[in-house]
């Protein structure tokens, strides 16, 4: 009984020190949100956070992969776009891959809350908080698409109107690719093409990639993961009825890790 009390005593210890380690990297990355200047550079930040969740939770812990999507964010960082790309509706990823990247902190300090004395411990002895979630729990059941041969700039004003990360492309009978925020920057405005003139098509991805509604949301990640992709068309019986994202993964991540009980969020 002795030894079993020092033991618990100095895991106690550890978890402790981890959850004030975490704060401070939460006081670190405040700068960040608030656009205030700091010696501390984004990249240096991630790779200290990374490290940090490593040591914690494991190398491929669920939270470590969550906090990669989280820098990655939905597509690539968009800042310093040309005015005219900024008012074809793309939205602020990398402001939002900020905000995730925050949340993916906090889910881990809430996560280690759970096993102080008295807590109830959410995802560790072998489980994952993600155990059980299935696609469907989490996906948007919003079917936005656009014409393959609507310009790249109606798709970025669409993906505004609608606050989507992505559209699924037609050709008016079937569909035929699909077009996110890191086309439109990397394949359009990158290239420096005109969002005008440029075609969904000429930066669409193709084929479109899917899964079923009913597989588990650990096999999507797998899947994103294995194609290099942020957003999977959802099917039921074979027929496109939504869509998931990385930002539904996240969000999935936070609640079955009890951030959005601890924080009061619907």
């Amino acid at each position: 009984m002795q030894r079993r009390s020092k033991a618990e005593g100095t895991r106690r210890l550890f978890v402790e020190r981890d959850i004030e380690r975490l704060q401070e990297q939460l006081t670190r990355f405040q700068p960040f949100l608030s656009r205030r200047k700091t010696s501390l550079s984004l990249d240096e930040f991630d790779a200290t956070a990374e490290r940090l969740l490593g040591r914690i939770f494991g190398e491929v812990s669920d939270i470590v992969e969550a906090y990669e999507y989280a820098r990655l964010g939905e597509a690539a960082s968009l800042v310093n776009l040309p005015e005219e790309a900024q008012e074809s509706g793309v939205h602020d990823v990398a402001r939002e891959s900020l905000h995730q990247r925050k949340r993916v902190l906090e889910s881990a300090i809430v996560e280690l809350n759970g096993l102080r004395p008295g807590g109830a411990s959410k995802g560790r002895g072998g489980s994952s908080p993600l155990d059980g979630a299935r696609v469907s729990d989490y996906m948007s059941t919003d079917v936005r698409s656009v014409h393959k041969d609507a310009s790249i700039k109606e798709a970025g004003r669409l993906l505004s109107k609608w606050k989507v990360g992505s559209l699924l492309v037609d050709d008016h009978r079937r569909y035929v690719g699909i077009i996110t925020d890191t086309d439109l920057s990397r394949k359009g405005v990158g290239r420096g093409l005109d969002p005008n003139d440029t075609l969904v098509k000429a930066c669409m991805s193709k084929p479109v990639l899917s899964i079923e509604d009913s597989e588990p949301l650990a096999t999507a990640i797998a899947l994103m993961k294995a194609k290099g992709v942020r957003h999977l068309a959802t099917t039921e019986d074979a027929t496109i009825i939504g869509v998931l994202s990385v930002s539904d993964i996240l969000r999935a991540y936070s609640e079955l890790a009890g951030l959005e009980e601890e924080s009061g969020e619907a």
